[in-house]
């Protein structure tokens, strides 16, 4: 027979609230400590994934120079064999007219007075790219136009990609543009489809 419970008396009730705030006390000190061990965990997260952003980004630009550099270095001679008298190449040809609202940037500039070809370059060439080209030539001639030299030359496009993915380049055929690829050390302009014809802008 288990002993009779003793009957809980004032100063036992008393002891028990201490006891239970004590418990209490000592939980919201170690939440408190949980609190910030996990926000530094959460702040060396977001440093380390910063760090690791920016690595990648920066890994991404280099990759991208290096294809820039690559496309860039025979690409006159490309042009030349197609019968483009270009003699120079100038890399990030930026343009601007506020007035018009129009801005840009073209990777590569051929350019022989009467013809300028612009070259989108791309690590990756995709279908979208190609699209955003097209608008990037279009926001071009207009510029020209508006200072005074678009009607003494005409415009070319290109695309080129260390990898062309999907329909890429059937869409840049399509829409009379050069399509330019990696071949071992150097690059070379894809023989475009029967009937294809350079479009102007």
């Amino acid at each position: 027979m288990s002993e009779q419970q003793k009957p809980l008396t004032y100063e036992g009730v008393l002891e028990m609230i201490r006891e239970t705030d004590r418990i209490v006390q000592e939980t919201a000190i170690q939440m408190r400590e949980t609190d910030r061990k996990l926000e530094r965990m959460i702040q060396e997260n977001s440093r380390r994934h910063k760090q690791t952003d920016k690595k990648i980004s920066e890994l991404g630009s280099r990759i991208g120079k290096i294809v820039e550099n690559m496309v860039a270095g025979n690409i006159i001679e490309k042009f030349q064999a197609l019968n483009y008298d270009v003699t120079g190449c100038s890399p990030h040809k930026y343009f601007e007219m506020k007035k018009l609202g129009i801005s840009g940037e073209v990777d590569l500039l051929l350019d022989d007075g009467d013809v300028a070809i612009l070259i989108e370059v791309k690590t990756t060439l995709e279908t979208a790219d190609v699209r955003k080209h097209i608008e990037r030539i279009e926001k071009y001639r207009r510029y020209a136009d508006a200072r005074g030299i678009g009607k003494t030359q005409r415009y070319v496009g290109a695309v080129a990609g260390a990898v062309v993915m999907g329909e890429a380049a059937q869409f840049a055929h399509e829409n009379g543009m050069y399509v330019i690829v990696q071949s071992g050390k150097a690059v070379n302009i894809v023989t475009p489809p029967e009937g294809f014809t350079a479009k102007e802008w």
